[in-house]
């Protein structure tokens, strides 16, 4: 199993798919939700899907009425352009780090093996998750740690890591556990470590910029009572997509003209929807899921 797709019947029932619209899903990984879209298009529907991973393209679907772009969805607008396309019935993301990228130990995005630590989502980077450990200033890497995981003791946790690294490069996650143990709560381990992996990763992928990046394309992308649908896994991309879906701009009041009249392009469908305690059940990576879903107006 690839990847076993969240809510995919909230999801799918969330975008209120018309048979002949063009759809987006910015994040394929295994193709289950794509496939769900699929489901609902006729012959003239079609759908358009995003990964910047390459193990993603051997899952790719052979419908004519699919084409399966091998780029970091941030560059959707660039793409439609050269396709001619103007007008969106729909898009969706699943934000979260596919099931395949956690449980391919090379890839160093888990806690739970020994292995390089890496986290490119685009193997073809050329900037890794050592760089930061062992390039990025105390400061900095501070910052990272506090923006991304929210981690008040961010400024300790930096010293550590810098300290370590004039002893010995960083290059594997069990070096980096290692420096971490000191700041590990007995019963929180595997939380606090999640939260510092979740950091690096998002630094490395430069995630949230990406997510900034394509949000603010879709007032232009997506028709008028066409709908878009995200999951989010943790609270800063959360936050990004909520205030989006409420302001239209990522700060907490909407831009207004000159008038004192806010225009804000996208009015929410419901507050979010959260997978069921029987799907957590089966999927425990579903847990901290939140779906939000809104209409163009």
């Amino acid at each position: 199993m690839y990847h076993n797709p969240v809510m995919p019947n909230e999801s799918i029932d969330s975008l209120n798919i018309l048979s002949n619209g063009i759809y987006v899903d910015l994040t394929f990984g295994g193709g289950g939700h794509s496939k769900l879209i699929l489901e609902k298009l006729s012959s003239k529907g079609k759908l358009i899907a995003f990964d910047q991973d390459i193990d993603s393209i051997e899952n790719k679907i052979d419908d004519p009425r699919f084409v399966l772009i091998n780029q970091n969805f941030k560059f959707l607008q660039q793409n439609l352009k050269y396709k001619n396309i103007s007008n969106l019935d729909g898009v969706f993301a699943d934000l979260g780090v596919s099931s395949h990228q956690f449980d391919s130990a090379e890839r160093g995005f888990s806690i739970r093996y020994d292995s390089v630590i890496d986290m490119r989502m685009n193997t073809d980077s050329s900037f890794d998750a050592q760089q930061i450990l062992n390039e990025y200033s105390e400061s900095e890497l501070s910052n990272i740690l506090f923006t991304y995981a929210d981690l008040r003791n961010s400024k300790d946790i930096a010293k550590a890591i810098v300290e370590a690294r004039f002893i010995e490069k960083i290059t594997r996650t069990s070096q980096l556990n290692e420096i971490l143990s000191s700041f590990l709560p007995k019963g929180f381990e595997n939380k606090i470590l999640a939260k510092v992996y979740q950091a690096l990763r998002i630094e490395v992928n430069h995630e949230m910029q990406a997510l900034k990046d394509v949000l603010t394309q879709l007032p232009r992308l997506v028709k008028k009572g066409g709908i878009i649908s995200f999951i989010t896994y943790h609270s800063i991309e959360d936050r990004i997509v909520k205030r989006f879906i409420q302001n239209g701009c990522f700060d907490s009041e909407p831009p207004k003209n000159k008038f004192g009249v806010a225009d804000i392009p996208f009015k929410k469908n419901f507050k979010f929807i959260a997978p069921s305690k029987k799907e957590i059940k089966s999927n425990s990576r579903a847990r901290s899921a939140k779906l939000r879903s809104a209409v163009k107006t």
